[in-house]
């Protein structure tokens, strides 16, 4: 059984697991939709919620200084091969993860200190969306090699009402342990260039 993480909640992934090589991380929501009733209830809030995973890689500084740092829809594999994101999901139907993202910790550059996991709302903007509609968001890491979850961090949807996007977690390096950090913060953004640019 993982480690339900709160928020805030720091764990050595290298002394819960020693060797630990490759995980998996997972991301889910689901969309409440809304009950209007008669026929315009019927056509309601119809529009799917497209949520993008991210990974934006940060050096010591906590900066990101090549696009090619940024995971995402568009660029499914960091150049080291150590970062592969397995594909969008554009609308969150189904049970259990919506976006899934290996890191292979073995492989991943000794100049990529952390590892910031997002999730944006895409066309936040013009299809009027926000984070207030999205229930039981997740983020959860699974040891690849025995497929056992180590740790999980569910979010409350109520607290992100008007925020588009969401710094979920973070894996970063603490000396030669690697570390998970539950975040959990909302931001107002347009676009995930929006979230990068904030480590710029």
């Amino acid at each position: 059984m993982g480690i339900n993480l709160q928020k805030g909640q720091r764990i050595s992934l290298s002394k819960e697991l020693p060797g630990l090589k490759k995980i998996l991380c997972g991301l889910g929501w689901d969309v409440a939709t809304s009950s209007g009733g008669g026929l315009f209830g019927m056509f309601a809030n119809t529009q799917n919620y497209d949520l993008d995973a991210s990974v934006i890689c940060l050096d010591a500084n906590g900066k990101i200084d090549n696009i090619a740092n940024v995971i995402y829809f568009g660029n499914l594999s960091h150049p080291s091969k150590a970062i592969s994101h397995l594909g969008d999901n554009l609308t969150g139907e189904g049970d259990g993860d919506d976006e899934q993202i290996i890191i292979d910790l073995t492989r991943v550059p000794p100049d990529i200190a952390k590892l910031v996991f997002t999730v944006n709302i895409y066309e936040c903007t013009k299809r009027g969306q926000d984070f207030g509609q999205v229930k039981n968001s997740f983020v959860r890491l699974v040891n690849v090699s025995n497929n056992q979850e180590i740790a999980r961090y569910s979010l409350s949807g109520s607290e992100y009402k008007g925020n588009t996007g969401m710094i979920m977690s973070e894996i970063y390096r603490h000396g030669n342990e690697w570390k998970m950090a539950a975040i959990g913060t909302g931001v107002k953004v347009n676009d995930l260039g929006d979230l990068v640019k904030a480590y710029a």
